[in-house]
């Protein structure tokens, strides 16, 4: 057995080394090749992958037509499940786009700028989807929304508002999450090798396509609802009542995205009876009062906002399959 030394690389946000150009070219490998990764507590080893599915590339065309956008294209390309982008041009790039081409890479998790001069950019996938985990993305994007939802919940009733305006910034990290799960599912479903490895049935895939989706929209939702409290001047009595019914719903849409992604019809139900009774407690704000002409409209407004923010937790919980008799 040879032994080499190499020095790690740090290129964008990812670690790199080389690999020994003997061994590359014994395996007959190119830059594009999969190669299969064992890791140990304190080792790695590095195999050629002979069963890998074949590397997906796409080349992009420099400059695009008017009616075509260079980060669309990308951002189309990696929800396809492209693993290698490479965009090609007869002349050099201008700085705006190439500003552009960059800051869609930081909305796309795992795509990395891997060669780049004046007029051609490569872009790779770097992640192993095998590695990656439906269930763990999805509960974290729940996980990130729910405590932008917190943080907007608790600006009704405290003096400092500023976080309210920081929570946009969060709301980038559920859409990455977002891209991240689309580009996997889509990937499963013409791969049966990831459907098997994450145990997931097309129904399954879809499910979660829907799940992703919803979540992704309760993100701009929350970011809505903090711009609006932000800008609300509504008495501290009447934000304190609504605080009141809505501080704790967070408990509520965890125990829905784990009984979907576990599944659990049982504890599904469970969920969807407490978003019933959370609903409820929200209509019964509309009537406590006798005169309506004395609530201000922002008092309505916020209940819909966050009946609406409810019902995307309350989406993921309808997925989980009913138990049949047979």
């Amino acid at each position: 057995m040879t032994k080499f030394i190499r020095r790690l690389q740090r290129i964008g946000s990812s670690i790199l080394v080389s690999l020994p150009k003997e061994w590359v070219d014994a395996n007959h490998l190119d830059k594009s090749s999969q190669v299969e990764i064992e890791t140990g507590h304190d080792t790695i080893s590095i195999s050629a992958n002979k069963d890998t599915r074949p590397t997906k590339e796409l080349v992009i065309s420099y400059p695009l037509s008017k009616e075509e956008n260079i980060v669309a294209n990308i951002t189309g390309a990696y929800l396809l499940g492209y693993d290698v982008i490479q965009i090609n041009s007869k002349s050099i790039i201008p700085g705006k786009d190439r500003e552009e081409i960059r800051n869609s890479m930081r909305r796309l998790v795992g795509m990395e700028i891997i060669e780049e001069d004046a007029s051609h950019i490569n872009m790779q996938f770097l992640l192993d989807a095998t590695t990656l985990n439906p269930e763990k993305i999805l509960k974290r994007m729940s996980s990130i929304a729910l405590g932008m939802y917190d943080d907007a919940s608790n600006g009704l009733i405290s003096a400092d508002k500023s976080n309210l305006q920081t929570l946009s910034k969060r709301d980038v990290e559920v859409n990455r999450q977002y891209f991240l799960l689309v580009r996997l599912i889509r990937s499963t479903l013409v791969d049966r090798r990831l459907a098997n490895a994450f145990n997931l049935e097309n129904i399954d895939v879809l499910d979660y396509r829907v799940a992703a989706n919803v979540l992704e929209n309760a993100g701009d939702s929350i970011v809505e609802l903090a711009t609006f409290i932000y800008n609300s001047s509504l008495s501290g009595e009447l934000s304190k009542k609504i605080f009141d019914v809505v501080k704790n719903f967070s408990t509520l849409a965890e125990k829905s995205i784990v009984a979907f992604t576990k599944p659990d019809r049982l504890l599904a139900i469970e969920a969807i009876s407490l978003h019933k009774q959370y609903e409820e407690k929200l209509s019964s704000l509309r009537i406590m009062f006798g005169n309506k002409k004395d609530i201000p409209i922002d008092f309505f407004d916020l209940l819909y906002m966050y009946e609406q923010i409810a019902q995307s937790w309350a989406d993921v919980v309808d997925l989980v399959q009913p138990i049949y008799n047979e």
